[in-house]
């Protein structure tokens, strides 16, 4: 962090105590909080009321297929690297509601489809999930069909970013260009910096509602020494083991279409889903109708798919991708080459979920490099 992002002047500086003050500052406005917290062994996304439910002490190790929790000595709230949620599910919910009817007379009546979500702030979100809620942003309302479910639910959301200070083994948000630093649309952004010395977060605000939450919380300004080390933790954080040559890849993944690359990792691949599942840009649905025995109710409804499952590509009595071959390439050439296509951007923000979470331990950065020849 360093002071060109406040126009020169240096970010604000808050203990633990202001935090907390935060927390409740965002309550009386009426937000729920929706932050990380432990449970069942990793550390997840939930709603939380107040500072000792986020995972003090705690932090990660993530290899591919390999995820275990570690205790720290420092106490820091926000020393792990993203884990298996992203922020997509309490914006594109894994199942939604589209339409509800009941038999009224001789026709049909449309019912609500319930009640409207709440008003969130999310707490400790990571530059590569903010980089995601951007392509999100750019795909499901920015482009010619607006989606209604996500637009409800984006509409007001509170942004509290944190800057991340270490990188896991399967992070490469630096190649995609998604961090280590949150970088454009948030309401406040803090970089975490425990020790010996002290429990301080530099706190920068990024509109005028996070500028007039700030107002309310007990601050003073960060001092050089403060901000150097930030700096600091940010440069180590970007040092990351994995990486992606993202250069000239969309011409270099759609001109190997046949490589044998495609074979290998097939033959490892079990299909399960689990990457698109965690990845927090992933946006492919199935829609299910369903009525009641008396057929007085009908329901549409939306949920989670994968295009690693056969079905999802099935077309007029049969499916088109029927190899995992075939859907595992069409899973990596949509991510790094045909929504550049689409939406003018890579569909992968490099936070490492899908390498981490996948069980085979498949690592979508070696496939490329494979797949380059390298």
């Amino acid at each position: 962090m360093d002071s060109s992002h406040s126009c020169g002047r240096l970010p604000a500086a808050v203990e633990l105590s202001g935090l907390a003050q935060l927390l409740e500052c965002l309550q009386r406005r009426g937000y729920q909080i929706i932050g990380p917290t432990v449970r069942e062994g990793a550390i997840v996304l939930d709603v939380i009321e107040k500072l000792d439910e986020l995972p003090a002490g705690w932090t990660d190790r993530q290899e591919p297929g390999r995820y275990r929790l570690e205790r720290r000595d420092d106490g820091a709230l926000f020393g792990f690297a993203p884990g298996p949620h992203s922020w997509k599910q309490f914006l594109y919910p894994p199942e939604a509601t589209l339409c509800e009817l009941a038999r009224d007379g001789a026709s049909f009546k449309v019912l609500a489809t319930g009640e409207l979500p709440p008003r969130r702030a999310f707490l400790g979100v990571r530059a590569c999930d903010l980089a995601a809620i951007r392509i999100q942003d750019r795909v499901l309302v920015e482009d010619r069909f607006v989606d209604a479910v996500y637009q409800e639910r984006r509409r007001g959301v509170f942004i509290v970013a944190v800057n991340c200070t270490q990188a896991s083994g399967t992070c490469f948000c630096v190649s995609m260009g998604a961090g280590p630093r949150v970088e454009g649309s948030f309401d406040l952004a803090l970089t975490e910096l425990p020790g010996p010395g002290g429990h301080l977060f530099l706190i920068e605000p990024g509109s005028q509602a996070g500028r007039e939450v700030l107002s309310e919380i007990d601050r003073r300004e960060a001092q050089p020494e403060e901000v150097a080390q930030a700096s600091m933790a940010l440069e180590k954080a970007a040092q990351q083991e994995c990486g992606l040559e993202t250069a000239d890849l969309r011409r270099m993944l759609f001109g190997n279409l046949g490589h044998p690359e495609w074979d290998l990792v097939a033959a490892r691949c079990l299909s399960c889903g689990n990457c698109t599942m965690v990845c927090p840009t992933c946006f492919c649905t199935t829609v299910e109708d369903s009525s009641d025995v008396a057929g007085a109710r009908a329901q549409r409804r939306r949920k989670w798919d994968s295009c690693f499952t056969e079905s999802f590509s099935y077309i007029h009595g049969g499916s088109v991708r029927l190899s995992v071959k075939s859907r595992y390439r069409q899973w990596l050439t949509h991510k790094l080459a045909a929504w550049v296509d689409q939406f003018g951007t890579f569909g992968c923000v490099g936070c490492g979920r899908c390498i981490t979470w996948c069980p085979a331990g498949i690592d979508i950065t070696a496939e490329v490099a494979a797949i380059r020849g390298g």
